[in-house]
């Protein structure tokens, strides 16, 4: 390379840096589990300034008194007031509360909202784009390997739930190829951080700790959004997709176990996902027999697909608090701001 060429490259780089984004993103709910892990993402993204992040209860503390692994990152304190001068608002809260907010605290329409919550994931399908409505606002479910394109373009996203996001990527590949023609089983046990940060009889060490139970058995919230995203990939699916959830004995993650009918070959089924997940930089398919420890304080999500018989069973696996909520609405401002979706999110998995 020429010297002009390097002195060429120098500046055409230096002005990219300069060109650089730089989002403001307000928080709302900011010291629960899924606020805790969005901080911790966005104090260290290339492209975010953080604003502000606002709770009531805890108003002019140190996010790092409640985030405790956060001191010496940040010295930002929590605020009882919002701002309109942000790019983009989470919202960290309970269900049923997002609605709620918006209702009583109005931002302007320029500003884009990340809901968290499952306020906004059902209501009205619009052609191929799921979306759901809150006054002037249109928002767009946001799971990337379901609707990427319509996700770069909207203005509000409704991010998918944990066990939703784990049991959707594990069956959208069949349902694109029209496959699911069966009932569908699944099991899936999750760890308690996906109860909240509240403690009840069910979440509380004590009770948790060596233990394992059943929990809305076969009326688990996530299957109207779980089938609705199925049936926009595969028009015409009619049958029961039966799903028995576990509350385990560990913090955090989620791991799926779902068989259906397959006529395939395992060859098959292996290229079919392979093929499917080829263009998503946070969804693998693997070979092996998976581990939950593989993505454990990652946003990515792990498939392992095998033939038994005539039967297919899919293994999916995700960290429930980024993958299946906080990572994941990284991942969907990523992709609403034109920046490279794996900013912020290249993070490793916990191993030991």
């Amino acid at each position: 390379m020429s010297e002009y060429s390097v002195i060429q490259s120098f500046f055409h780089s230096t002005i990219v840096l300069m060109q650089q984004t730089t989002i403001r993103a307000g928080i709302i709910g900011g010291a629960g589990y899924t606020g805790g892990e969005l901080l911790r993402i966005l104090i260290n993204h290339p492209n975010v300034e953080i604003a502000f992040v606002h709770s009531n209860s805890n108003a002019g503390n140190l996010v790092s008194d409640v985030h405790t692994d956060l001191l010496g990152d940040t010295d930002l304190k929590f605020a009882a007031e919002t701002s309109q001068n942000i790019d983009v608002l989470f919202l960290c809260v309970g269900h049923g509360d997002a609605k709620k907010f918006l209702s009583a605290n109005h931002f302007d329409a320029r500003i884009k909202i990340i809901d968290l919550s499952q306020d906004f994931r059902l209501n009205k399908a619009d052609g191929h784009i799921l979306n759901a409505e809150q006054g002037d606002r249109t928002f767009t479910y946001g799971l990337p390997e379901l609707q990427r394109e319509d996700i770069k373009s909207a203005q509000n996203i409704a991010n998918p739930g944990c066990f939703a996001t784990c049991i959707q990527l594990a069956l959208l590949p069949l349902a694109a190829k029209g496959l699911l023609n069966e009932e569908v089983h699944i099991s899936a046990t999750t760890g308690s951080t996906g109860a909240g940060q509240s403690l009840s009889t069910t979440s509380h060490f004590s009770w948790r700790n060596n233990n394992l139970s059943v929990y809305k058995a076969f009326g688990h919230q996530h299957l109207k959004e779980i089938t609705q995203s199925v049936k926009q990939l595969q028009n015409g699916f009619s049958k029961e997709i039966n799903f028995i959830p576990y509350r385990g004995d560990f913090a955090r993650g989620i791991m799926v176990s779902a068989y259906t009918e397959f006529e395939g070959t395992q060859e098959e089924a292996e290229k079919l996902y392979t093929d499917f997940y080829a263009s998503h930089p946070f969804t693998h398919v693997s070979g092996n027999n998976i581990d939950l420890k593989q993505v454990v304080n990652t946003n990515k999500c792990l498939v392992h697909v095998e033939k038994h018989g005539s039967k297919l069973m899919v293994l999916s696996i995700i960290d429930n608090l980024l993958k299946g909520a906080s990572g994941q609405a990284v991942q969907n401002m990523n992709l609403m701001f034109g920046l490279d979706e794996n900013a912020g999110l290249r993070l490793k998995p916990v191993g030991f």
